[in-house]
């Protein structure tokens, strides 16, 4: 750290990258301080060391940002979609060239690898920016013929002002996801991140005014959920709340909105089933399910945290799993090539996984792999061994209950009947995996599982084109792909009389 001012800091990340890192709530195209005072600090959960601390919303600031919004959402409504496109694509190319400072921060205090980062996380900031940017000038109404006493048209029309929440575990990408249909759409957005990962959004937004938007139609916030989601969740003056996180915290935000009836996107937890028949290719199964559950440190909403392998191929399809973990998950510095796997983001969530190898530990089932924290980073940081738990009966509360960490159960199932009946008894219904060889009944047992979406001889290669989002308690409506649109317009039915007298 070597200068700063009131609303910005000079700083030099472990990987030497310097940058100036924003402080403030970005308002109306301009940094301002808290009303209170009131900040949040970031913590580096590499070394458990402060980063910086940065000004955390208050109700009065949740009321200047939906201020800004609304005045702006006046005259940014009617900017020609193709200029609204135009601008989305400009700040595409500035994450682009500024994709090594956003990598470097999401790294830091985030704590995932910044391979990880700048390939994976800020590459689909840049594509889905772009994506929904060709979405501007392609949303169409209709002409609906009901004969020729009427002229029936509908239009596509933006909500508002939307609100968005968004998580921890992919701060940007998920910033993309809910910014890039709703300014597509022409609304105006009030945007808070996630107070244990408050720092790449600020510097995303110096790149949102150089790209040329007008103020008051991106506004991002720190603050904390109780305070700034609270507020933003029952304001009278937001037309929609887009929310990822918890299901708890999902449903409190629903209550919320009901105060005016707000327009609601919700993507919630998941305990996604992956299933191995015995006709699977075990090999690519086991190189699947690593992924489904250990990337991004098991802190993936989708995770198919839940394996189910059929009897005859249990014993082989686990060993052949774990050795994919030993020679794959290399636990260490985010910041180093190497690394697969890096801390926990936080202190209480590093606690919230070493709590349930403990729970897994006492209901009975085997601990096959992994089990303890991680020590070997300089003895400091919150690293989870990645863990395996075999003999996991349906009772338990590790087969039950969503981790969020590098944790996975494995049981068995003898049919296919048996098979949808374990992997559908869960109150989630995200994600969820398949793995056969006969492609009938690849498509049959992708029907009959209850979840949003089903990846087939895969695991959560998702992608920004195609439709995201859960059923059950898991969620509702959809994120992504076209599909995404529909969550940021109302249709208006316009109906012309063209001879009906009365």
């Amino acid at each position: 750290m070597s200068s700063s001012n009131d609303l910005s800091v000079e700083l030099t990340a472990p990987n030497g990258h310097k940058y100036t890192q924003p402080t403030g709530l970005f308002i109306n195209n301009a940094f301002v301080p808290s009303s209170t005072s009131a900040k949040i600090t970031s913590i580096n959960p590499t070394t458990e060391e402060e980063i910086i601390s940065v000004h955390s919303a208050s109700d009065e600031d949740v009321d200047a940002a939906v201020s800004a919004a609304r005045a702006a959402f006046k005259t940014w409504r009617d900017v020609v979609p193709t200029e609204r496109g135009g601008l989305m694509l400009k700040l595409a190319d500035l994450v682009d060239k500024h994709a090594e400072t956003l990598a470097t921060i999401e790294t830091w205090d985030n704590g995932k690898p910044y391979t990880v980062a700048l390939n994976e996380d800020v590459a689909e900031v840049a594509g889905c920016l772009r994506y929904y940017a060709g979405y501007a000038d392609k949303l169409h109404g209709q002409v609906i013929d009901t004969g020729p006493a009427k002229l029936a048209y509908t239009i596509r029309e933006p909500l508002g002002v939307c609100a968005q929440i968004i998580p921890w575990n992919y701060p940007l990408a998920m910033a993309a996801w809910k910014l890039g249909p709703a300014l597509a759409c022409g609304n105006t957005v009030v945007l808070k991140a996630a107070e244990q990962t408050p720092l790449s959004i600020l510097y995303f937004a110096t790149l949102v005014k150089e790209a040329g938007f007008p103020p008051g139609v991106v506004n991002l916030l720190n603050g904390e959920g109780k305070v700034a989601g609270q507020a933003l969740a029952g304001h009278m003056d937001v037309d929609k709340i887009a929310f990822t996180g918890s299901t708890a915290t999902g449903r409190q935000i629903m209550k919320s909105a009901a105060v005016n009836l707000k327009n609601i996107t919700l993507e919630t937890g998941g305990k996604s089933p992956l299933l191995v028949f015995d006709d699977a290719d075990l090999e690519q199964a086991a190189k699947w399910a690593h992924v489904g559950i250990m990337s991004n440190q098991g802190q993936i909403c989708t995770a198919t945290s839940r394996v189910l392998v059929q009897e005859g191929v249990y014993d082989k399809f686990v060993e052949m799993f774990k050795e994919t973990i030993k020679n794959t998950s290399v636990v260490g510095d985010p910041f180093k090539e190497d690394t697969f796997q890096g801390p926990q983001v936080t202190k209480a969530q590093y606690e919230k996984v070493l709590g349930y190898i403990e729970s897994g530990k006492s209901e009975g089932a085997t601990l096959a792999a992994g089990g303890k924290a991680y020590k070997d980073v300089g003895g400091k940081g919150f690293f989870v061994e990645p863990t395996v738990f075999t003999g996991v009966k349906d009772s338990m509360k590790i087969y039950r209950e969503e981790v969020f960490g590098p944790f996975v159960v494995v049981a068995s199932f003898k049919t296919e009947e048996e098979a949808l009946e374990m992997a559908n008894d869960t109150t989630y219904g995200l994600g969820s995996a398949v793995f056969t060889q006969d492609i009938t009944k690849g498509h049959r047992v992708a029907r009959k599982i209850e979840a949003g979406m089903v990846w087939i001889n895969s695991s959560n290669d998702s992608d920004y084109r195609i439709p995201f989002g859960g059923v059950k308690q898991s969620g509702i409506g959809r994120e992504l792909g076209e599909a995404g649109l529909a969550a940021y317009t109302n249709a208006k039915a316009v109906h012309v009389n063209m001879g009906t007298r009365l």
